[in-house]
């Protein structure tokens, strides 16, 4: 790749951030503690509703010893309305294991970050790179975008290695976090209103649909479980319409995944 070629990238990718780099709450602060809740809140949620939540959990779990502390049930009240509810476990977890193992302090170590529960090499160099700024190399959403637009414009099964050398060879190491803020803010901008670049991409996968989906049916489990304490299968299959069959099969997977426990015939979240 041509030196000019690449140059003429970074300019455009920075002058479109000096005019319309958006304002985020976890982008006004350095606290790795917020940092790495609001990056494993946007690994599968829209901006627009993450950002109210991310308030509302900052304000009622402000550090990594009250997260680990408290309840998963108290976690997962404050996460309704995030989808995938499995992240708010994680995110239990993952504070557990920091205050036991590193004294309350995310490892500056990206692979010790990507062995938390629930993270990915992804999201761990993004948490890395957002709280202490050094150039990690990481490819989300809105980063692959960017660069198949611009580098694979004729290709399709565009594979992340390929995108690699070119991420490593535009990388600000100087300022690493505002670097990916103005890729992601680009990237942002290509998805709307025009094809989506990503979908040539060797990674994407289409999100199946969410209504009547098992996912759907373990979110309405845990919303009737957070609201009544315990439930037996027979209130589940009064109150929710799917089916006995598939309300006992997407129990069962919350009992596996360590969402809901039972006893003696009543389903309950601790």
């Amino acid at each position: 790749m041509k030196k000019r070629t690449l140059e003429h990238f970074k300019k455009t990718i920075r002058d479109y951030y000096k005019k319309n780099k958006r304002n985020l709450p976890w982008r006004n602060t350095t606290n790795p503690y917020h940092i790495f809740i609001s990056e494993l809140m946007l690994q599968q949620t829209q901006v627009s509703r993450v950002v109210k939540k991310y308030k509302e959990f900052i304000k009622k779990f402000p550090d990594f010893r009250s997260l680990a502390k408290a309840p998963i049930r108290d976690v997962l009240m404050v996460w309704q309305g995030m989808g995938y509810n499995r992240r708010a476990k994680y995110l239990k977890e993952s504070a557990l294991h920091i205050e036991r193992t590193y004294k309350g302090i995310v490892p500056q170590d990206v692979q010790k970050v990507d062995e938390l529960p629930g993270i990915g090499s992804a999201t761990a160099g993004s948490i890395v790179c957002f709280s202490y700024n050094l150039p990690t190399l990481f490819i989300e959403t809105n980063t692959r975008r960017v660069f198949i637009h611009f580098f694979f414009a004729d290709k399709k099964g565009v594979d992340d290695k390929d995108i690699i050398p070119l991420l490593e060879a535009t990388l600000d190491r100087e300022n690493p976090r505002e670097w990916y803020y103005a890729l992601m803010d680009y990237g942002a901008m290509l998805g709307v209103g025009r094809k989506n670049a990503n979908a040539r991409s060797k990674h994407y996968k289409k999100q199946s649909p969410f209504k009547n989906s098992d996912r759907q049916i373990r979110g309405a489990i845990i919303r009737h479980l957070l609201k009544n304490k315990h439930s037996n299968e027979n209130s589940l299959n009064s109150v929710l319409s799917f089916g006995q069959a598939r309300i006992k099969k997407n129990l069962l997977q919350l009992r596996r995944e360590g969402m809901i426990q039972e006893k003696k015939g009543n389903y309950f979240i601790v």
